[in-house]
């Protein structure tokens, strides 16, 4: 039994972590996390990142003609670099 009406934890915690005012900040740390996690796995998937061993120079297969990047800006690209299997 709570001594002089103290909220107990549970109250305590939902009233702090679930205030209205902590919304905004809970979608934006949301949106860099998965940005960040994003970016890392886009990099991880690069034609200079060796997974496998089947081909230890994967960015000698890459052709003039292929894009490799993620936004081309004013060139023109006849297909896009895909990775055949990690």
């Amino acid at each position: 039994m709570p001594a002089n009406n103290r909220p107990s934890m549970l109250q305590h915690l939902r009233r702090n972590w679930f205030a209205v005012e902590a919304i905004p900040m809970y979608v934006i740390i949301g949106g860099v996390v998965t940005g960040a996690a994003w970016y890392t796995y886009r990099l991880a998937m690069g034609p200079s990142v060796v997974w496998t061993k089947t081909n230890p120079t994967p960015w000698n297969t890459i052709q003039p003609n292929e894009n490799i990047k993620l936004a081309a800006v004013n060139q023109k690209f006849d297909k896009s670099w895909i990775r055949e299997r990690l």
